[in-house]
């Protein structure tokens, strides 16, 4: 079947798996896996979900990177990290991005973009892992600080994506 016989619904569900399959594979470049943002989601979330496994936390996390609104984020996220890391970018922000300036912010407002999809738990669950780096943030993180690297959006991405994932469960699962 040709995309022009495809209804814009599904010619957008189509447009949403491929770009889901560029994020798979560009978060992967970035030394990310989607397991590892499930594991995150896990350990957000099995305190008030007994029954919590780490395939059903990537079924979430699957769910949340297949929006639309989500994606467009990470691809924005993701790019201009790279676009650092190539240092085309101009001054000031090139060094505010490659020094993870504290006091720069956009990093978390556009992570922030991603939990609002879910409400306020995603956003109690991001502030949390913001500030504690747990498991792959803290790496992606760390790795950040390397001569040359920027995860100045990346980090802030996985958190919220693995914070909207634990939002995703609790509200399918909380009595």
């Amino acid at each position: 079947m040709s995309e022009t016989t495809l209804s814009k619904k599904e010619y957008n569900r189509l447009n949403d798996t491929k770009k889901y399959d560029i994020i798979k594979q560009r978060l992967k470049d970035r030394g990310v896996e989607l397991i590892d943002i499930a594991k995150l989601t896990y350990e957000l979330q099995k305190p008030y979900v007994p029954t919590l496994t780490i395939e059903l936390c990537l079924e979430h996390v699957d769910r949340v990177v297949l929006k639309r609104e989500v994606q467009h984020a990470v691809l924005v996220g993701i790019e201009l990290d790279m676009l650092a890391e190539q240092k085309v970018i101009s001054e000031p922000l090139l060094s505010m991005m490659l020094g993870d300036y504290g006091l720069f912010g956009i990093d978390e407002i556009l992570a922030l973009s991603i939990v609002n999809v879910y409400g306020s738990i995603g956003l109690t669950n991001f502030g949390y892992v913001d500030k504690l780096k747990p498991g792959i943030i803290g790496e992606i993180d760390e790795a950040g600080k390397e001569e040359g690297r920027c995860n100045t959006f990346l980090d802030d991405i996985v958190g919220a994506i693995a914070s909207a994932a634990a939002s995703s469960i609790a509200h399918k699962y909380s009595s």
